[in-house]
């Protein structure tokens, strides 16, 4: 398990998405998606795929897995165990290699990430 945060924002093109597509075509890719919503982020009562934390999963063709995802502050008091948490839940799964979680800020998290499913359990619905 590596777990870094991004010191230094990636520059964008123009054009260029400033989350980066998963591997959603991966056999895999349900099967990690699922063991991120058993994280909760422990300030809300929510898990952190259904908050939008997790932006990108991306999984190689040897089953190593790369999450990018934010916290919904700079200064969340989980920012430096929230990652080993996120891999804690999917190094375990059956056929993972490894994982590596980077935290970065870019773009900021907004209360607009989440899904239908947590904005009613918030009552934001």
């Amino acid at each position: 398990m590596t777990s870094t945060p991004d010191p230094m924002p990636q520059k964008t093109l123009e054009g260029a998405p400033l989350i980066a597509p998963s591997s959603t075509d991966h056999p895999l890719y349900d099967t990690v998606v699922e063991a991120c919503r058993t994280v909760y982020d422990p300030e809300i009562p929510v898990n952190i795929y259904d908050l939008g934390l997790v932006y990108t999963i991306n999984i190689d063709a040897e089953n190593a897995v790369e999450v990018i995802m934010t916290l919904t502050a700079p200064g969340c008091p989980v920012a430096g165990e929230m990652p080993g948490w996120v891999a804690d839940a999917i190094e375990p799964l059956e056929g993972i290699k490894q994982v590596d979680v980077k935290l970065t800020w870019e773009p900021p998290w907004g209360m607009d990430m989440m899904s239908d499913e947590a904005r009613l359990e918030l009552g934001f619905m």
